[in-house]
């Protein structure tokens, strides 16, 4: 019964944070999309994602975010860039800071995974509507 109240738990924080972090929109739409094929997958990053790593102490909200927003660049996962990029608006993540997490990348994950994910980054501002100068 611990266990059970524990996982319930973990899964009411995770849903908490995961809707502060990227919105109430993303998550119905998850959650409207949820079948039975994947209810387990989206029970399982519900719970560990949102509900443990970013229920966590340590970090910021923001540190957290630069740092999913580096190795998801590094790994090349472009469409999960844009989606925190656009989640970096509610955690107080500037372009600055993504700017410089993504020079890292460049150095110690390749350039290439960078070049990908300035394109990405930029795309997802774009469709904010956050333009930069030339």
């Amino acid at each position: 019964m611990a266990d059970e109240e524990t996982e319930r738990d973990r899964f009411e924080t995770g849903m908490t944070i995961r809707r502060a972090v990227l919105g109430d929109a993303h998550v119905d739409n998850a959650e409207a999309s949820k079948t039975d094929f994947d209810a387990p997958f989206q029970s399982l990053i519900t719970e560990s994602a949102w509900g443990t790593v970013w229920a966590g102490e340590h970090f910021t909200r923001r540190e957290r975010s630069i740092v999913t927003l580096a190795l998801l660049a590094a790994l090349g996962h472009e469409d999960e860039v844009a989606m925190h990029v656009r989640a970096a608006q509610n955690t107080g993540t500037s372009p600055d800071d993504i700017r410089e997490a993504l020079l890292h990348v460049a150095i110690y994950a390749g350039v290439p995974a960078a070049n990908r994910a300035f394109k990405r980054v930029k795309e997802a501002y774009r469709d904010l509507g956050i333009t930069f100068g030339k």
